[in-house]
């Protein structure tokens, strides 16, 4: 595990040598792992860091407003709505490494944009340890390593989390004092819900994805998943009153982990489970199926794209 007594002090040396008299932006999802990069770049450098919290339209239900409240102490905190230009590069994309890789060179955009208005040089981002091999090791590309373009406009990337798990993460936001809501926050992929949605990225889908992960977050807490989570995987016939439909399938995965490199899914109850495909099919009409993913990681990834 991570010394947090000497972590905080040695990251902060680091980002204040890296950035030194220079302005930076910070890429703040609402995550731990960019909370914690935020709260130490902040103790580095102070008001030459700007928080910006890009809205791709691809969040959780309620994510901006969530956002807003969580991190309202920071007043140079910039909220971007960008969902337009995020669904317009992913029209039309249907393979997941593509999708990864639109996405990050429309966040490195977007960020770009922000960078130029604060007069920043530096982009901090909270990558973490299993982003990094996973990207290298091609397991899947993030969309904050091996999603970003090839030419970047800022004159460094720093990353002070780069070398730690998601637990060390956790105890480190704890040491900063960051609110529970955010130490103890489930992970949420950088793609968001762009990678639980199986194939073109579309409003319905995306929409049927959102809501479907609200009720599955809702209904799991109690079991205290590493992660929790519903996707759309695909269309099958059902039957909605006296109709037959062709409707959207989705898939209920809930997991513990330590740190996400390996996964086993969680034995959920049978009244849970149908509570959960009661609500997601009774509330969305264009539902026609829900199905318990039961894979562990490997031969599984948690997330599906």
């Amino acid at each position: 595990m991570v010394e947090t007594e000497t972590f905080v002090p040695d990251a902060v040396a680091e980002i204040e040598d890296e950035i030194g008299d220079a302005n930076a932006v910070i890429a703040l999802s609402g995550g731990v792992d960019s909370s914690v990069a935020a709260a130490l770049a902040y103790e580095a450098i102070g008001d030459r860091l700007t928080p910006v919290y890009v809205d791709t339209g691809l969040m959780r239900k309620g994510e901006t407003a969530q956002i807003e409240e969580t991190f309202d102490y920071m007043e140079s905190l910039r909220v971007v709505d960008a969902t337009d230009r995020f669904l317009e590069a992913l029209s039309g994309v249907t393979d997941p490494e593509e999708k990864r890789a639109v996405i990050g060179e429309q966040f490195i955009r977007e960020f770009e944009r922000e960078a130029k208005d604060a007069d920043a040089d530096f982009l901090v981002q909270g990558t973490i340890y299993p982003d990094r091999i996973e990207s290298e090791g091609g397991i899947k590309s993030h969309h904050n390593v091996g999603g970003l373009p090839d030419v970047v406009d800022f004159e460094g990337i720093v990353e002070p989390v780069r070398d730690l798990y998601k637990d060390e993460v956790r105890e480190v936001a704890r040491h900063l004092g960051l609110e529970e809501i955010v130490a103890e926050r489930m992970p949420f992929p950088g793609p968001g819900l762009a990678v639980r949605v199986i194939g073109e990225v579309t409003e319905e889908k995306l929409e049927v994805a959102r809501e479907a992960c609200h009720v599955v977050e809702e209904e799991l807490e109690e079991y205290e998943p590493w992660q929790a989570l519903a996707a759309v995987i695909g269309k099958a016939t059902g039957v909605k009153g006296d109709n037959r439909v062709h409707g959207w399938i989705v898939s209920v995965r809930s997991v513990d982990s330590r740190d996400g490199m390996t996964a086993r899914a969680q034995e959920i109850d049978w009244e849970t489970l149908q509570r959960i495909q009661s609500r997601i099919t009774g509330t969305n009409e264009n539902v026609a199926r829900v199905v318990y993913d039961v894979t562990h990681k490997p031969p599984a990834t948690i997330e599906y794209e």
